[in-house]
């Protein structure tokens, strides 16, 4: 097989191009900007392409498939020369389809959850020993790439519900056509692309429907939206299987599981990661795994990266870090850390970073998102609104849009760390959300020194 990259440096892109490598294809790619660490993971392998840019000379009549990434614009010459030749062009998940149609395909899709329940999967499955080929957003530890396509039985899938490249506008994860699926919650966002609710709640209904027959839907029946949405698009041909949070006890920060009369003690916390865990549960079950060897192997499942990420502690102040952003992300993790740590003072500090979160019309949906922290603080750069175009967002709608008295405001990155400086660690919690970076603000390092 004989494939080409149209944009090689996307961070999932390059990873399918090593894997595919891996697998013995003769692999090609041009990007117009490469960045770390798919510059040094490409150079390593020979995949890195001699010159920055595009290069129609590279599409040639013999190549079997061109995959063209989200970075990769409809007027690309390398594209309109693969048009041209009347050459097969791919998105990212029509093609992992395409390399998985022998496989049980897994798509794990919802608005929040996806990366962690995916990564819980593969984490059992690895410590059951089984063979499976992935596709997940994060890095986790035990595996070295976030891709991996070989001719293993099982595939499991992150299923993004974002467009699947510039002439394929349709989401992600109506391409995959899982035996298995799971929806974790629905919980509107990436306004941009998806303007109205109900737009966003139809790519879910389509979802349901690319189900294979006979296959498998894992649901959050918690999830009021995604339960009406599944009992309204009902299948006959498919089966159900409801998930909520699985019991379990907290003692002293430490909470221990129980499934089928299996318990064990986790490194992980909060009801959002319960549910998570649950719905990998089913998963595992479906494919042949009992409860014993569930419980055993993802009682040393540490997180995906971000994802409530331990940074530092000490007997006084627990730092962790936490990927989210969406109003219903920032609510759990908040909530996992307030139930966890009830007696501990809570610090939260929450980034605006993407199109939907600087948007003042999207502000009113962060309404009660932060009200179980003790002190918090919202921080975003007006460098953040420049590049991507926005107008102002004055403080007064952000502060009236979360409604939480005593809310922090704050535009400039060295008065975030003045701020930070200013609070009382003794016994307390520091949360840092953010899909960003503080506009270049040394906070990781401050985390650090917080704990000495």
């Amino acid at each position: 097989m004989k494939v080409h990259f149209i944009a090689i440096g996307g961070s999932v892109m390059h990873q399918l191009a090593l894997a595919l490598h891996k697998k013995g294809y003769r692999v090609t790619g041009s990007d117009d900007e490469i960045f770390e660490p798919a510059q040094s993971n490409l150079q390593k392998e020979g995949l890195l392409p001699e010159t920055i840019g595009w290069h129609p000379e590279k599409i040639t009549a013999d190549l079997d498939a061109v995959i063209l990434g989200m970075h990769a614009k409809n007027d690309n010459p390398e594209l309109q020369r693969a048009r041209e030749l009347g050459l097969k062009i791919y998105s990212f998940p029509e093609y992992i389809y395409q390399e998985s149609q022998d496989k049980t395909r897994v798509v794990v899709g919802g608005s929040h959850g996806k990366t962690t329940t995916t990564s819980m999967i593969m984490h059992a499955l690895r410590k059951a020993g089984k063979e499976f080929d992935y596709l997940v957003g994060a890095r986790l530890e035990g595996f070295d790439q976030s891709v991996q396509v070989t001719h293993a039985p099982v595939i499991v899938c992150e299923g993004d519900e974002y467009p699947a490249s510039a002439i394929e506008k349709r989401p992600k994860f109506h391409f995959l056509f899982p035996h298995i699926a799971i929806l974790t919650g629905i919980a509107w966002d990436h306004i941009n692309v998806f303007p109205t609710f109900d737009f966003y709640l139809e790519q879910f209904t389509i979802f349901i429907q690319k189900i294979e027959p006979g296959g498998l839907l894992i649901y959050n029946e918690t999830d009021a939206v995604l339960k009406k949405l599944v009992i309204e698009n009902k299948r006959k041909d498919i089966r159900y299987q409801p998930y909520q949070v699985p019991f379990h006890t907290i003692a002293n920060g430490k909470t221990t599981l129980t499934i089928d009369d299996q318990t064990g003690e986790l490194q992980v916390f909060g009801n959002h990661n319960l549910l998570n865990l649950h719905a990998a549960w089913y998963v595992c079950r479906d494919l042949g795994m009992n409860a014993a060897t569930f419980v055993k192997a993802i009682s040393s499942f540490t997180g995906a990266a971000k994802r409530l990420e331990l940074l530092a502690r000490n007997e006084e102040t627990i730092v962790y870090r936490d990927f989210a952003h969406a109003p219903s992300k920032v609510k759990a993790t908040i909530e996992a850390v307030k139930q966890q740590f009830p007696n501990r003072t809570l610090i939260a500090v929450l980034e605006l970073h993407t199109y939907s979160s600087l948007n003042e019309q999207f502000m009113n949906e962060y309404r009660g998102a932060m009200d179980r922290a003790d002190k918090a603080v919202v921080f975003y750069s007006r460098h953040a609104l420049e590049l991507k175009r926005m107008p102002e967002l004055p403080a007064e709608k952000v502060k009236a849009g979360f409604g939480k008295p005593g809310l922090q405001v704050i535009n400039d990155k060295e008065n975030l760390m003045q701020w930070l400086q200013q609070q009382n660690y003794k016994n307390a919690c520091l949360l840092l959300m953010s899909s960003g970076n503080y506009d270049g603000a040394d906070i990781l390092t401050f985390a650090k020194q917080v704990t000495g």
